[in-house]
């Protein structure tokens, strides 16, 4: 049997790292490191590492991972500026913020060291209470940076396996529909949904070897639970598991829909659906709506003499108001019938004249293309792209025909 598990979360939840303030001083003389730790030693928050080798400090900054480098420019084996230069380069601390210790307040030097990516310059030693703040200034910032880099990174883990989990359930849902048919019933359709699930369904099958049970419906909103909702649906057509429903009658059928699925218990979700029973003995259709678009039959005498007739069922939309009547109507089939059945995604673009198809102009578009010999499937769906000016529908598009010989 298979099963569909959607979680709208990832197993694993994000753990966020809990980042401190942490200065690597750089600078060959340890009497300015011993003067820098007694400043920061009242304050518990900022960690001090110091690094008296500058050869050493861009591997000590890539393990220590400091939110802070507080940097000498003058020191023995290597220029203080060509040290700025590498911090820059490497991946690992090229957005560390960066101080640079001058014993001069040189403006060559000055902009030298910010044309090197320094963020601040001091002149050592500089006041405790200037030093602090400025710690505390780049330090939060870089934080800010790190925990939105976070953010999004789990934001991309979270993104990635919900795409996952669609997929999954997507090729669940498409898994439902129904196998195309040929011989005395031809059937074919198209599945187009405008997220990664829709909330779309259809499907149709044999009740009895004389009443065949035709349905398409269509949930309001897209995605995971429009598709949960619309599975339900389905599944509960397909196994015919209403109680005491002759499903021959698409009345009773449609009303005992509207009983079950009442929006209140189904996360204020409701849905529209056409539903018809074709009695092959009678060689008639009979059918009813709720608030679903009308099916289309092109029928005639010949298929050269066939024309477009809207079938339309008046019942109200399913799980908006309990104890509605659902009308039955029933239309006889001639020599040469082909019945479309569709979600209104399909026509409610903006293509005639201006303005969003309406499902009228829907029936005339048909009607032209049957005269085109293009009202199939993907003629029907070509011709709707073409009429929008784009490749991509806005709405969930389920488009089923039917043909009776």
């Amino acid at each position: 049997m298979s099963t569909l598990n959607l979680q709208q979360h990832p197993e694993n939840p994000p753990v966020f790292s809990k980042h401190t303030i942490t200065v690597l001083l750089v600078d060959d003389q340890e009497i300015v490191a011993e003067a820098v730790r007694r400043m920061l030693a009242g304050e518990p928050d900022i960690k001090l590492e110091y690094c008296q080798d500058p050869t050493k400090a861009l591997d000590i900054a890539r393990k220590i991972h400091p939110t802070l480098i507080l940097q000498d420019l003058i020191m023995p084996g290597i220029d203080g500026l060509t040290l700025v230069k590498f911090f820059r380069a490497s991946e690992a601390t090229r957005q560390i913020p960066l101080i640079v210790l001058s014993t001069k307040e040189d403006p060559e030097t000055k902009a030298e060291a910010f044309a090197r990516g320094a963020n601040d310059y001091l002149v050592k030693l500089p006041d405790k209470v200037e030093l602090i703040a400025r710690i505390r200034y780049h330090s939060n910032a870089y934080i800010t940076l790190l925990e939105r880099n976070e953010t999004y990174d789990a934001l991309l883990a979270s993104q990635a396996a919900l795409d996952r989990e669609l997929k999954q359930a997507a090729a669940y849902v498409r898994a439902l529909l129904p196998i195309r048919l040929e011989g005395d019933i031809r059937t074919d359709w198209e599945f187009i949904p405008s997220t990664s699930l829709g909330g779309d369904s259809f499907g149709y099958h044999w009740i009895d070897p004389d009443h065949f049970a035709m349905y398409l419906l269509d949930v309001c909103g897209h995605g995971i639970g429009a598709a949960l909702l619309s599975i339900s649906v389905i599944n509960t057509l397909r196994s015919e598991s209403l109680s005491h429903v002759d499903f021959r009658d698409p009345g009773q059928v449609l009303a005992e829909l509207n009983q079950v699925f009442k929006m209140e218990n189904h996360n204020d979700m409701f849905f529209t659906i056409w539903y018809g029973v074709y009695h092959k003995g009678k060689n008639e259709i009979i059918y009813a709506g709720g608030g679903h678009p009308p099916a289309i039959a092109i029928t005639g005498e010949t298929p050269e003499k066939a024309v477009p007739v809207k079938l339309a069922g008046e019942g109200f939309i399913i799980g908006a108001m309990p104890d509605k009547d659902y009308p039955v109507a029933s239309f006889s089939l001639k020599p040469f019938t082909r019945l479309y059945i569709f979600s209104d995604g399909i026509y409610e673009v903006n293509g005639c004249g201006g303005k969003i198809c309406m499902a009228e102009d829907f029936v005339r578009i048909v009607g032209d293309l049957y005269k085109e010999n293009q009202a199939h499937v993907k003629g029907i769906i070509d011709a709707m792209k073409a009429w929008q000016g784009k490749g991509i529908f806005e709405d969930d598009v389920s488009l089923l025909e039917i043909e009776f010989t």
